[in-house]
């Protein structure tokens, strides 16, 4: 019983001061995939209360928006929530979710395509040592450091 107790409060400690670690775009924003090969991405940045979300090809380079659409939802699984999500030349504008809710984005290349699933959570939290949000944070998840 008490190594179990242990275990677990060793698990629980070490997933509080995980990293995120997240590839991050030419903005400075989160890189999410948006296909099945890395072919297509979304750079996920925040200007004042939006997300903004600009869609890449393989180079990090901006596709011209045409037939793409995007749906987002947030909020507890029993209950989401659907943002507005609107669209401009460079990608897609919706509101942003409250820290530590989960951004759920659906993405279409065209209205026939198979939606591609995105995820993350919005963690506002300060990473101590690279000082960025930890949503955005740049330094490698922690097994993944050099000692």
């Amino acid at each position: 019983m008490k190594t179990k107790l242990i275990l677990l409060v060793t698990l629980l400690t070490s997933l509080a001061f995980a990293h995120e670690g997240v590839e991050l775009g030419p903005n400075g924003g989160r890189i999410l995939e948006f296909s099945d090969n890395e072919t297509l991405h979304g750079e996920v940045t925040v200007k004042g209360d939006q997300f903004h979300i600009a869609v890449l090809d393989k180079d990090m380079k901006p596709v011209t928006m045409d037939k793409q659409s995007l749906t987002a939802t947030t909020g507890d699984r029993a209950k989401p929530v659907k943002l507005e999500v609107t669209k401009d030349a460079k990608g897609f504008v919706l509101p942003v979710v409250k820290p530590g809710e989960w951004l759920i984005l659906r993405y279409k290349d065209h209205a026939d395509a198979k939606a591609i699933t995105a995820r993350f959570e919005y963690n506002t939290a300060i990473c101590e040592e690279c000082k960025n949000a930890e949503w955005l944070c740049k330094c490698k998840p922690d097994g993944e450091k050099k000692s």
